[in-house]
């Protein structure tokens, strides 16, 4: 059996639980050295943003925990996925989350979007680089919405050629506008009455499931 062939559900079942899945996966989120591991030499990650010697650690509202990311749009949008996933998926715990990496060492390309803090990798042992089927129907409507909800500004691991559903990625460049326009609607939620933003969405009301969808079809 190939990794693209097996899910969360038949993988743990197949081991002692995290202690074995943890051979799949280093610290960082990045798929164990293997044949396929390269260093990344460029300035740049593969979305574009530029390679960081360090990064601002931020704590991810509501669960204590922390993820080091790029100053600015980029970890404004990514503490957002991560809240909403903490709110809506399951409470992240110590070690789910990981953010800017120093090492250079990346087994696919995408990888080198932890180096300039746009990527993160939530829960990485649960969902390793090169499987799919590890969640839920319920948890991957409120994935698909957060998406749409970010109007393709984020891209998902899971709809990679080499998947990892594990991550989430600024897919434009900095200073785009829709970069600095999502980034700007979700300050003004986080400024906003408690009614708004994260911790308040419904991604099974009708109309959010029409147009998480929607938005699913025209970006495939």
């Amino acid at each position: 059996m190939t990794l693209a062939g097996l899910s969360r559900r038949r993988f743990i079942g197949a081991t002692s639980g995290v202690a074995a899945a943890a051979t799949l996966v280093n610290v960082s989120g990045a798929t164990a050295a293997s044949a396929d591991t390269q260093i990344w030499k460029n300035a740049t990650s593969k979305n574009g943003w530029p390679v960081l010697d360090d990064a601002t650690s931020y704590t991810i509202e509501g669960s204590g925990r922390e993820v080091s990311l790029a100053e600015g749009d980029a970890a404004t949008i990514l503490l957002h996925v991560a809240r909403r996933f903490h709110y809506e998926i399951d409470s992240l715990r110590v070690g789910d989350v990981h953010g800017w990496i120093s090492s250079r060492k990346v087994t696919e390309s995408y990888e080198s979007n932890y180096l300039s803090g746009s990527a993160i990798a939530i829960r990485p042992v649960w969902y390793p680089a090169r499987t799919k089927g590890n969640l839920y129907p319920n948890e991957l409507v409120v994935v698909r919405d957060i998406l749409a909800e970010l109007d393709g500004v984020v891209a998902w691991g899971g709809d990679f050629k080499a998947p990892k559903e594990s991550h989430f990625e600024i897919a434009l460049k900095p200073g785009h506008p829709r970069v600095k326009g999502v980034a700007r609607k979700i300050r003004e939620w986080n400024n906003g009455p408690v009614s708004d933003g994260a911790g308040a969405t419904d991604a099974f009301d009708p109309k959010r499931l029409k147009a998480s969808r929607a938005f699913e079809r025209r970006a495939s």
